[in-house]
C-alpha cells in the first residue's frame, strides 16, 4: 500500500445559481472537471417558518445525460419529476437521478418542512454517464440514511455509508451506469480509517462540516476539496472533531463532452436535440400539485 499524494486543494468560493447562492469548488480556475465527476454545489440556506413549498427550493428543470446525485444534510428534499416519482428525503439521505434521455423535476423542501422552517443543507454532485447510456430510460432513487450500508469505527469514533460502487466487499444502494465508489464519513473526534482505492480511479474529498487530517499532507478544513494524483492506493485520515466528508472515486469515461446548462452529451448536435426534445415536450411534463 501506498498513500496517494494531494494534486490540488480547492476552496468552495461562493457562486449565484439562478438567485440560489451555492458553494462550488467544482468547476473552478484550479479544476474544470474530474472524470467521470461533473460538478459539485453545496448549498446552505434557512427556511422561513410559514413558507409555502412551491415558494421555495428549485421548481421544475429539465436534465439529459448524467445524474444529479444530491446528499441532504440538513433539513428535507421532496423530489417530483415527469416520470411520475414522488419522494421526500430526509437529513442523511441521498436522491439518485439518473437522467438518461430525459427528465423534468423539481426539488423543494417538504410541505411539513416549509411550514415549520429551519436550516436546510445539501450538497449535490453531477456524474457524467457513459455515452452508450445517456439515452437509456430515466432512473430515481430516493435513499434513506438507514438504507445505506455503513461502516462502524472502533470504538463508536463513527461511520462510513457506502453510497454507490463496492467498498470493502460492501455495495452501495445507489445504482449508477459509471463505476464508481461513493462514501459519506461521519467522524468523532478520534475517528480514524484507512481509505483504499484503487489508482484506476480519479479520487475526490469533500469536507462538509469540521476537519480532516491526511497523513502526508496535514489538517483540510471545512469547504474544502481535495483532488488526489494516482500514485498510490491510500489515503489515511483521522479527526479531531466531528466532521463529515465525501469521498468521491469514478473510473474516467475518457469521452469527449458537449454541455449546455442541463443538458451533458458527446457532440453540439446531440446538445442541440436535447434542447429541441425539451421543448417539443419529449421530456415530459411536471405539474407540482
Amino acid at each position: 500500500m501506498q498513500n496517494k499524494s494531494v494534486k490540488v486543494l480547492q476552496f468552495a468560493d461562493m457562486v449565484d445559481m439562478g438567485g440560489i447562492p451555492v458553494r462550488q469548488p467544482m468547476p473552478s480556475a484550479l479544476i474544470e472537471r474530474i472524470d467521470p465527476f461533473l460538478l459539485l454545489h453545496h448549498h446552505t440556506g434557512y427556511v422561513a417558518e410559514g413558507s409555502y413549498q412551491w415558494e421555495v427550493g428549485v421548481g421544475p428543470h429539465p436534465h439529459r445525460g448524467f445524474s444529479p446525485v444530491t446528499f441532504i444534510i440538513k433539513g428535507d428534499v421532496h423530489h417530483r419529476d415527469s416520470r411520475g416519482n414522488n419522494a421526500v428525503v430526509k437529513a442523511g439521505g441521498v436522491q439518485w437521478l439518473d437522467a438518461g434521455m430525459g427528465i423534468i423535476h423539481s426539488e423543494r423542501p417538504s410541505v411539513a418542512f416549509a411550514e415549520k422552517g429551519g436550516e436546510q443543507e445539501i450538497v449535490q454532485l453531477w456524474v457524467n454517464t457513459p455515452a452508450v447510456h445517456k439515452m437509456d430510460q430515466p432512473n430515481y432513487q430516493a435513499i434513506n440514511n438507514e438504507d445505506m450500508p455503513k461502516i462502524n469505527l472502533a470504538n463508536e469514533l463513527g461511520a462510513i455509508h457506502v453510497v454507490a460502487g463496492n467498498y470493502k466487499n460492501i455495495k452501495g444502494t445507489a445504482k449508477s451506469k459509471a463505476e464508481l465508489i461513493i462514501l459519506r464519513a461521519d467522524f468523532k473526534p478520534g475517528g480514524a480509517h484507512d481509505f483504499i482505492i484503487a489508482e484506476q480511479y480519479a479520487l475526490l474529498i469533500y469536507v462538509i462540516s469540521g476537519s480532516i487530517t491526511i497523513e502526508g499532507y496535514g489538517p483540510v478544513a471545512k469547504l474544502h476539496l481535495v483532488y488526489f494524483n494516482n500514485d498510490g492506493d491510500t489515503i489515511k485520515i483521522n479527526t479531531e472533531q466531528n466532521s463529515t466528508f465525501l469521498v468521491l472515486a469514478g473510473v474516467p469515461l475518457n469521452e469527449k463532452i458537449e454541455s449546455n446548462g442541463p443538458f451533458v452529451m458527446n457532440s453540439q448536435t446531440q446538445i442541440m436535440e436535447a434542447i429541441r426534445d425539451y421543448q417539443m415536450g419529449k421530456m415530459g411534463i411536471l405539474i407540482e400539485e
